[in-house]
């Protein structure tokens, strides 16, 4: 009875309750295995964006059996879902990623070794990320129920993050996050840290030329190529570069250029991307890009139209959450190596090219809270940011060095480095979701910093991907 009542005094006034937060800590450290577990299945099965089918299903028993209502195929994707506990405000999000990336299967070895050739791994971690994510969630939930706490957390099953898929975006324009008062996430990665920081908008599209064919050497002139438009797209783009910021990114690949050298081709696609710091900056620079399409359609005499795969906005930092979150790291710490890691660690180091590569040690450090960070590259975390206040962190789930998207990254997210990692993010989001719980004026003090961040306080979100559905296909 006297724990219980200081409990709820120390929840009553408002004081961080160390026996609250000790209690948090405890029920994830003894489910250690528990999680490690699931997240070697799902590492196991390696499953690609919308198709997570194994992996979202077994997201979601954990959470039924801890207590969650569960709505699924939520924004009319199959393996999306919503999990939620406990009524009234605040509301807490959590989210977690699921899918996998191509050609990238590994064994869990410092080595070169492939599972299955070209099939699927989990070279971004998001095997640790969803289950991490579900971890933070139930044992928030179970502090809650045990402490008597009003408010709701929402834990969102988020699939396709990784290439065109955008996932997220989808969910945002169900309204999935309208309600949420603050959205808490985490991303595998090389160290420990949750500084703020933005990252670059994002579209990708296909345009696609059409000509006419003819036979390459005995009647050329009756021919229109479309390869030559879209290498004349191209050149035009290139050119382009020396009168673009110096942050934007333009990449392309051409997915079609005919089918044989002796005829002109009549059809041929190029896929472009192209990033940049802001929303609006990347509708100049893609307006810019449409004119050397129509210039490059006009001058060979071909026909083009354009897709847009995707669209993401870059991620809004929010300075008020993100120091809760650091200051939750701090308590967690970093991840701590065995002798036989310290090995595993040595031996895959020498397989990374890099001029330079941070101490093994590293590893177990908190980096130093810093703000104005850019992440040069994107993530459909961008558009929730900017309908709800968001912050993240990292943990060290790779060894210092290893670089996401490699065979690296899968090896170690498939044995206990990537698990000890995993396991501090959950401890870590789990005493920042306490904490906005227990103190509802850094949740409004967030909300103000995002209307200041997004200049405006009512903001009506237009996906950057236009009105396209969600991509079901686009791993098959």
């Amino acid at each position: 009875m006297k724990k219980l009542l200081y409990v709820c005094l120390c929840l009553w006034v408002g004081i961080p309750c160390a026996m609250a937060q000790q209690e948090i800590t405890q029920e994830l450290q003894q489910k250690y295995t528990q999680y490690t577990a699931l997240s070697d299945k799902i590492w196991q099965w390696a499953e690609p964006g919308y198709l997570e089918d194994k992996t979202s299903n077994a997201l979601i028993e954990e959470l039924q059996a801890a207590g969650f209502q569960i709505q699924k195929g939520v924004g009319a994707m199959q393996t999306a879902f919503v999990a939620t506990y406990g009524t009234g405000s605040p509301v807490i999000g959590i989210l977690a990623e699921m899918d996998a990336l191509p050609g990238l299967s590994q064994e869990a070895v410092p080595f070169r070794k492939a599972k299955f050739v070209n099939a699927y791994g989990h070279a971004c971690g998001h095997n640790l990320f969803g289950v991490g994510s579900v971890a933070a969630a139930i044992a928030t939930k179970n502090w809650m129920a045990k402490a008597h706490i009003k408010g709701t957390i929402r834990l969102i099953g988020t699939p396709a993050e990784e290439g065109a898929g955008g996932g997220k975006t989808y969910l945002v324009k169900e309204g999935v996050f309208k309600d949420i008062d603050a959205v808490l996430h985490w991303h595998p990665g090389d160290n420990n840290n949750a500084s703020p920081n933005s990252s670059l908008a994002y579209r990708v599209a296909n345009f696609s030329f059409s000509g006419l064919a003819a036979h390459a050497s005995a009647s050329p002139e009756k021919g229109r190529s479309a390869l030559d438009a879209v290498e004349a797209m191209n050149y035009m783009v290139n050119l382009m570069r020396e009168h673009i910021s110096p942050e934007t990114r333009i990449h392309y690949v051409i997915k079609n250029g005919g089918l044989t050298s002796n005829i002109v081709p009549d059809y041929a696609m190029v896929e472009y991307t192209i990033r940049n710091p802001t929303a609006q900056g990347l509708e100049e620079i893609w307006q810019r890009l449409l004119k050397t399409a129509e210039a490059a359609a006009h001058g060979t005499e071909t026909k083009m139209s354009y897709e847009i795969l995707a669209g993401l906005y870059n991620l809004l930092p929010n300075d008020i959450l993100a120091k809760e979150m650091q200051k939750s790291l701090e308590k967690v710490g970093g991840v701590p190596y065995t002798a036989e890691e310290i090995a595993f660690a040595e031996k895959i180091r020498q397989t990374v090219n890099a001029q330079t590569l941070a101490p093994i040690s590293s590893a177990q450090t908190v980096r130093p809270y810093t703000t104005d960070l850019a992440f040069p590259a994107s993530t459909d975390v961008g558009d929730v940011s900017w309908v709800t206040p968001t912050a993240g962190l990292s943990t060290a789930t790779w060894v210092p060095g290893v670089p996401a998207h490699s065979w690296q990254a899968v090896a170690c997210n498939g044995m206990s480095i990537g698990h000890k990692g995993m396991m501090n993010a959950a401890q870590t989001i789990a005493l920042t979701a306490q904490n906005l719980f227990k103190s509802p004026n850094l949740i409004e003090q967030a909300k103000e910093e995002l209307y200041q961040r997004r200049g405006t306080k009512t903001f009506e979100y237009k996906s950057l991907a236009g009105d396209r559905k969600p991509p079901l296909d686009y791993r098959k």
